[in-house]
C-alpha cells in the first residue's frame, strides 16, 4: 500500500529518545488507528490523543474485536472517533451457542457480565 506506519506506545520509552510514537508521523496526516481488542477503549483512545497532539487527524479506528461495553461506546462517541470492528461480543455468543460451546441458559449470565464486568458477581 506504500503508506506510512507508526507505533504508539502506552508510555514513552524510558531510554533513547523516549518517544511515545515511533515511525513516520507528520502534522496534517490523516490517520486510521488499528487495534486488536477494544474493551473499555481507554488505551486505544490514549493513542488517539497522542496522535492528535502531534497535529494529525484521526479519521477512525478499526479493531479485530469489541466487547461493546457501554463505557467504551460512550468514550468513542465523546472522542469523536468512529470505530469499526471485524467481530464483536454478540457474534461470538451466537457462534458459541450454534456450535454447542454454550447453552441458551448461559446467554442471560453472559449478557449480565457484559453490562458491568468490573463489578459482576458470578455467585449472586
Amino acid at each position: 500500500m506504500n503508506l506510512p506506519f507508526v507505533y504508539v506506545r502506552s508510555t514513552p520509552k524510558d531510554h533513547g529518545l523516549e518517544n511515545l510514537i515511533e515511525g513516520e508521523l507528520r502534522p496534517g496526516m490523516k490517520v486510521v488507528v488499528v487495534e486488536d481488542l477494544i474493551s473499555t477503549g481507554g488505551s486505544s483512545l490514549k493513542a488517539v490523543e497522542a496522535i492528535r497532539r502531534d497535529g494529525c487527524e484521526v479519521i477512525g479506528m478499526i479493531a479485530a474485536f469489541t466487547y461493546g461495553f457501554p463505557v467504551a461506546e460512550q468514550a468513542f462517541k465523546e472522542a469523536r472517533v468512529p470505530l469499526v470492528t471485524l467481530s464483536n461480543y454478540e457474534a461470538v455468543l451466537d457462534v458459541a451457542l450454534r456450535t454447542g460451546y454454550i447453552e441458551e441458559e448461559d446467554i442471560a449470565t453472559l449478557n449480565e457480565w457484559r453490562k458491568d464486568p468490573a463489578h459482576w458477581d458470578a455467585g449472586k
